[in-house]
C-alpha cells in the first residue's frame, strides 16, 4: 500500500521491527507501520492483538524492547507522554482521565504548562472548540456534562498541544450516531489541515467510512494492510481473526411466553453526587424476548442494572417482579434463587476476582442453592473440587474460552476471553431471566459474535433477556424489542424492526415523545 496523497512519499511516523516483550511473551513482534501526513489510518485487531501495547510505545508509556520509531524521517526515543506531546503526538484514550469536580478549563490545564493562565486556557479552548465544531463551555463542571461532551474535552485538550498525529482509541463507543457524525466531520477537518489520525475501533463500518488505510494486527504481528473502502466488514473481520466470523442467527418469528421480569414506576434517587436518578422506569420482558436498552454512557445504565440485579435493593418491593414475585427489597442471592442471572459491566473486581482461579470465581457466583451440587453428600462445607473443575471446563468449552492453563487466574485471561467465561458462567445455570450490562464492551469481533449468539440462544430456549448496551450494532443483532434510557428515564419499548439508528439517536438525546421525534426528524 502507498502512503496517502500529498505525503511526498515521506511518512509522518514510521515504526520498524517494533517489539515489546513482557517476560517471554511478545505483545508486539517486529511491527512495521507507516502513517502519512493528512491520513486517517485504522489500527485493527482482536483483543490481545497488540494494539494497546503499540500505541503505548508511540505515546511514551512503554519502552520498546527492540525496533525503531521514526518521526518526520528522524529516529526518536519517546520516554514519556510529555515527550510524545512535544514531538507532536496526542492521544485520546478510551477511558477518559477527567476530574468530575473540576471545570472543563481546569481539567485541560492539568496537561499543559502550569505557567499558562487559566483565563488564557479558557479562551483558547473556546476558540478551538468552536473552530472544530466541538462546542464546550470552559467554565462548566465535568460532572454536569454528557459523555459526548466529556470526549470533546479530551479532543480539545489534545488539539491545544497542536499535534501532527492524534491517536484515538474506540472514540465512538460512548457516542450517539449523531455525535459520531460530528466527530467524523472533525476528523475530516483535521485531515484537510494535514494532520494525521491513528484510529482504533472495533466498529468496522465506520473504519470503512472514514479511514484511508488500515493495518491489521494478529498475535502481536502485522498480518496485512488494506484500503478499508475496498473491503467489507466481513473481510476486515476475517483479516483480524484469521477466519470467517459467524453472524448472529436469530429467529424473528419467535413466540413469546409469560412475563418473566417486570418493572413498574421504579424511582431510585442518585446514591452519589455524580450518579443518575432513575425516574418512573417501566418495562416488561417475556420468555423468549431480548429487550435491549440503548443509551449513551452515564444516563442511568449502571443504576438500572444495580436495581434489576438487587445489588442496591429498592424500597418498593413490588416495583420489580421476577417470575411474578416482588423482589424490590430482595438482594442478589434471593433473585438468583428465583432463576435470575446477572452480568455486570466491570469484569475485574465486580464480575470476577482477578487474582482467583476461574473455578473459584465460578463457585463465588453461585447462589447457596446452586452450590449444593458442588458439595459432598450431607455436607455444607466440603467442596467437591472435581465437580467445580468439570463445570469450569464445560463453560470454557461451550464459550470457546482460550486460556493458558487448565484453571488459570481470571486476571491472566484477555478481556474478551474473561467476558466469555463470565457470560458462560451465568448461562451454565440456564437462568429464566438474564440481565447483562455491556456484554461485549471492548471485545473483538469473534468473541462478540459468540456472546451475542449465546444471548439469542438463551432467549430462544425460553428465557427473558435484558441487554443494556451502548453498541447499536449489537442492539440490532440481538434485540427483539428496544428501549432507550436517557437521563434516568426509559422510553417505551419498540419492536426492533420499527426503529432506525437515527430514531434511536433522537431517543438517546432525550426526545421520548413520538411526535417530538418525528418533528425533529422532519427538521
Amino acid at each position: 500500500m502507498t502512503l496517502s496523497e500529498g505525503s511526498a512519499g515521506i511518512p509522518l511516523l514510521s515504526v520498524r521491527k517494533l517489539t515489546k516483550h513482557f517476560g517471554s511473551f511478545a505483545a508486539c513482534a517486529g511491527i512495521d507501520l507507516d502513517i502519512g501526513p493528512g491520513e486517517i489510518h485504522a489500527l485493527l485487531g482482536e483483543n490481545g492483538a497488540g494494539k494497546s501495547t503499540l500505541v503505548k510505545m508511540l505515546f511514551g508509556i512503554l519502552d520498546p524492547t527492540e525496533g525503531e520509531i521514526v518521526w518526520n524521517g528522524q529516529p526518536v526515543t519517546i520516554r514519556s507522554p510529555s515527550e510524545a506531546r512535544r514531538l507532536g503526538i496526542g492521544m485520546v484514550f478510551q477511558h477518559f482521565s477527567l476530574f468530575e469536580a473540576l471545570t472543563v478549563a481546569e481539567n485541560i490545564a492539568l496537561s499543559l504548562d502550569p505557567k499558562i493562565s487559566l483565563a488564557k486556557i479558557s479562551d483558547e479552548a473556546a476558540r478551538l472548540s468552536k473552530s472544530y465544531g466541538l462546542p464546550l463551555d470552559p467554565k462548566a463542571h465535568v460532572a454536569d456534562l454528557s459523555v459526548g461532551e466529556r470526549q470533546r474535552i479530551e479532543i480539545v485538550r489534545a488539539l491545544l498541544q497542536n499535534p501532527k498525529l492524534i491517536i484515538l482509541d474506540e472514540p465512538t463507543s460512548v457516542l450517539t450516531p449523531q455525535e459520531a457524525d460530528k466527530l467524523f466531520d472533525t476528523l475530516f477537518q483535521l485531515k484537510a489541515e494535514g494532520r494525521s489520525v491513528l484510529y482504533i475501533s472495533h466498529r468496522l463500518e465506520e473504519v470503512q467510512r472514514i479511514c484511508d488505510r488500515a493495518t491489521v494486527l494478529r498475535h502481536g504481528k502485522v498480518t496485512g494492510t488494506c484500503d478499508p473502502k475496498l473491503e467489507t466488514p466481513a473481510s476486515l473481520a476475517r483479516m483480524m481473526v484469521g477466519s470467517d466470523v459467524a453472524g448472529v442467527d436469530r429467529d424473528d418469528d419467535a413466540t413469546l411466553g409469560d412475563i418473566q421480569i417486570e418493572v413498574s414506576d421504579l424511582a431510585v434517587g442518585a446514591r452519589t453526587p455524580f450518579a443518575v436518578s432513575l425516574k418512573d422506569v417501566n418495562l416488561k420482558v417475556r420468555a423468549g424476548e431480548v429487550l435491549a436498552v440503548a443509551g449513551v454512557a452515564g444516563n442511568g445504565q449502571g443504576e438500572l442494572f444495580d436495581a434489576l440485579s438487587g445489588e442496591y435493593p429498592v424500597s418498593n418491593n413490588e416495583a420489580i417482579r421476577i417470575r411474578g414475585k416482588g423482589v424490590g427489597r430482595v438482594g442478589i442471592n434471593g433473585r438468583r434463587l428465583l432463576g435470575a442471572g446477572f452480568v455486570p459491566e466491570e469484569r475485574h473486581g465486580h464480575a470476577a476476582v482477578s487474582g482467583m482461579p476461574l473455578s473459584d470465581n465460578l463457585l463465588l457466583a453461585r447462589s447457596q442453592s446452586d452450590r449444593r451440587s458442588f458439595l459432598a453428600a450431607g455436607s455444607l462445607a466440603v467442596i467437591r473440587h472435581a465437580a467445580v473443575n468439570t463445570a469450569t471446563q464445560r463453560i470454557c468449552r461451550n464459550m470457546d474460552v482460550r486460556k493458558s492453563g487448565e484453571d488459570p487466574v481470571a486476571g491472566s485471561l484477555s478481556g474478551g476471553n474473561l467476558q466469555k467465561f463470565i457470560v458462560g458462567r451465568e448461562l451454565d445455570r440456564q437462568p429464566s431471566v438474564l440481565v447483562v450490562n455491556q456484554p461485549t464492551w471492548g471485545v473483538d469481533a469473534g468473541a462478540a459474535s459468540r456472546i451475542r449468539q449465546a444471548l439469542v440462544d438463551l432467549a430462544r430456549a425460553g428465557s427473558a433477556v435484558v441487554v443494556i448496551s451502548q453498541d447499536l450494532d449489537e442492539i440490532f443483532e440481538v434485540a427483539t424489542n428496544i428501549a432507550v434510557i436517557s437521563e434516568g428515564r426509559l422510553s417505551a419499548s419498540y419492536p426492533a424492526g420499527q426503529l432506525s439508528r437515527e430514531r434511536i439517536g433522537l431517543l438517546m438525546g432525550g426526545i421520548h415523545d413520538s411526535t417530538q421525534a418525528e418533528a425533529s426528524h422532519a427538521n
